[in-house]
């Protein structure tokens, strides 16, 4: 399988189909084959992880069309991207409000920086699943029934699952990232859980504080691999 030749890989080339829209209005896009047990990769829940977007694009830019065989979504929060915000334009943060055991009300915290200990915080929704972009990616996976799911973020650093994959052990022997079963910090109604809820397998990437150079040489690589040749 040959790579799309470098001159080729200016604009993206698959085919989008609109699954939904934004609290501003904006469209939802999911990219590729859309068959049953399809395995689904997504970007920028988190609208301030530009790296996970990056990545993830080149990644498909690089992989011809007739040899995609996993769907994309690159920006699962478009108004927060856009907006250069972790939560959407209503500052909800979308990876709480999954409609999971554990959701609740209220606010929670993320750092202003990476390099300090000062933090916003963001809401959890009005209720579970109470965003468009929340309701649009649940109805989008349950249409897809995906084999699995990997969440694209940073800049943690790790592959994050409660239990051995297979998805996570090849990600973690690919990119030579740390596992971790759970983040230290308070995570309610976040997409994995709900995932794994319903039967889904999800492993969560947690590129670590890099350049968009990096994102693209050593990452886009290894997502390029995936979209290819999914672990069953």
């Amino acid at each position: 399988m040959a790579d799309v030749p470098l001159p080729d890989r200016g604009r993206l080339r698959h085919r989008a189909e609109r699954y939904g829209t934004t609290r501003g209005g904006r469209a939802l896009e999911v990219i590729g084959p859309l068959a049953p047990g399809t395995p689904l990769l997504i970007a920028a829940i988190h609208g301030n992880e530009s790296e996970s977007t990056i990545a993830l694009s080149a990644a498909l830019r690089t992989v011809a069309a007739g040899e995609l065989r996993c769907a994309a979504v690159l920006a699962t929060n478009p108004d927060g991207v856009l907006l250069g915000t972790r939560g959407n334009a209503a500052g909800v943060d979308l990876n709480r409000n999954f409609p999971t055991s554990d959701w609740r009300s209220g606010t929670v915290l993320s750092h202003w920086s990476s390099e300090t200990r000062q933090v916003v915080e963001l809401s959890t929704g009005e209720a579970p699943a109470s965003e468009p972009e929340t309701v649009a990616l649940m109805a989008l996976i349950e249409r897809l029934r995906p084999r699995w799911l990997l969440s694209v973020h940073a800049p943690i650093g790790a592959i994050i699952e409660p239990e051995p994959t297979p998805l996570g052990e090849a990600l973690v022997a690919r990119t030579g990232l740390r596992r971790i079963a759970h983040v230290t910090y308070d995570t309610p109604g976040v997409l994995d859980r709900w995932a794994r809820e319903r039967g889904t397998p999800c492993v969560t990437l947690e590129v670590p504080k890099i350049t968009h150079d990096e994102a693209v040489v050593t990452y886009a690589v290894i997502l390029a691999e995936l979209l290819r040749d999914p672990i069953a």
